[in-house]
């Protein structure tokens, strides 16, 4: 099976040279995918709502390639501040919470904008049926 690239059809993509995902063979690499809601081409204030449009984007990157979020085995999380790890792990718990892959948290000390509180990563196998 060949390497598949996904996109979400960001000029940036092409721009900074990278992919929304990542296909190869029985995995998806998903790059990080930070809150902007693509519905309405904005970034929301809070960070639950940051956390939710993640895995939103991440889900349809996900889709398009032939994964489920059930296929997700690892995910690292960055956060901006320490204040938002509990809403932030609130949001990772309905949305991972029967999946459970690997996971690691970083605080870090600013994403690459300042309205950006959290960016999240996952590589998904996809099951044998």
């Amino acid at each position: 099976m060949p390497r598949r690239l996904i996109s979400t059809g960001s000029p940036l993509e092409k721009t900074v040279g990278y992919s929304r995902a990542v296909i190869d063979g029985d995995f998806a690499f998903v790059a990080g995918t930070t809150g902007y809601d693509y519905s309405t081409m904005t970034m929301p204030a809070d960070v639950t709502s940051q956390s939710r449009n993640c895995f939103k984007t991440i889900e349809a990157a996900l889709k398009e390639g032939g994964f489920e979020m059930a296929d997700i085995v690892r995910a690292t999380y960055y956060v901006t501040d320490t204040s938002y790890i509990d809403a932030h792990f609130a949001v990772c718990g309905e949305v991972l919470g029967d999946i459970r892959p690997a996971a690691t948290l970083l605080v870090v000390s600013a994403l690459a904008k300042p309205e950006m509180k959290v960016e999240i990563e996952v590589t998904a196998k996809r099951r044998s049926v």
